[in-house]
């Protein structure tokens, strides 16, 4: 066996790394030194995000069937379906909590809190009509895009990088612009939308009347800022339990929590407004 130098370097000496390694007796039976480290090309290391991006698409895809199957049914079927998905998220929220609180006081405000907070958001979209909850969906979706397509494209200071890292100023205000333009769209439309409505909606009509693209913004834009916090509300709660989505329910996505984080406080918002002018308050 050749032996290893100790070659000098800067008044130390150290062991030469380039003479002859030595062979154990395992080696020698084999006959190889195997010490060589496994090698990830470009294509192995962005097959998982295209494996990821196919599996998100999928489960999109089965989710929008379900909704929009839940939707065409109407009535006691839309309902019931509404009572799925809230049941659901109060569910992975009592998990989340579950692995935050430290005492039994603590564990049941927090539990109490969460039935209240799904709970009512989830009568609030049962108490609404169709056309407005597709309303209240479309402003909430085009405040996740757009808050997220801006925030990508600018960048910039981070909102609370210590509860959701990737929330930018940039993506807030391009949230709140994405849904004041949704809310614009949906005044201008005003009149199919009552249409749709039926004659319950009379009193909204009324309002929708007087309402202008202006004001319609400025709600849009406020409502954005609600969904916002219904986010930061769920990545906080996350980040104290140490766990990146609420669930694995659907692959790709995470759990139902994830999806309608910012879908709770805008749908208590509007269907307490809704339930009020019902009642003539």
């Amino acid at each position: 066996m050749p032996r290893c130098g100790l070659p000098t370097f800067c008044g130390r000496t150290f062991r030469a790394t380039t003479c002859a390694r030595r062979w154990s007796s395992s080696d020698r039976a084999r006959g190889a030194l195997v010490d060589a480290e496994p090698q990830v090309t470009p294509s192995a290391a962005e097959a998982p995000r295209k494996s990821d991006l196919g599996v998100r698409l999928a489960s999109a895809v089965v989710m929008l069937a379900i909704a929009g199957a839940a939707f065409w049914a109407g009535g006691l079927w839309l309902d019931l379906f509404v009572a799925v998905v809230a049941l659901g998220v109060f569910v992975e929220y009592v998990r989340l909590v579950g692995k935050i609180a430290d005492s039994a006081s603590r564990l049941s405000s927090m539990v109490i809190f969460g039935a209240v907070y799904v709970g009512w958001g989830g009568l609030a979209l049962a108490v609404m009509p169709e056309p407005l909850m597709l309303a209240v969906l479309g402003l909430v979706i085009c405040t996740d895009t757009g808050a997220y397509f801006t925030g990508r494209s600018l960048g910039g200071p981070k909102i609370a990088p210590k509860i959701s890292p990737s929330k930018t100023w940039s993506g807030l205000l391009g949230g709140m612009a994405a849904a004041g333009i949704w809310a614009s769209l949906v005044v201008f439309s005003a009149s199919y939308l009552v249409s749709a409505i039926g004659p319950t909606g009379a009193s909204v009509a009324a309002a929708l009347e007087v309402a202008n693209l202006g004001m319609a913004a400025i709600a849009g834009a406020v409502l954005a800022i609600f969904a916002q916090m219904g986010d930061f509300y769920e990545s906080w709660l996350k980040r104290r339990a140490g766990v990146k989505d609420s669930s694995r329910l659907i692959p790709g996505h995470g759990g139902l929590f994830d999806r309608v984080d910012g879908l709770l406080p805008v749908a208590i918002i509007v269907g307490t407004a809704w339930a009020a002018t019902q009642a003539g308050l």
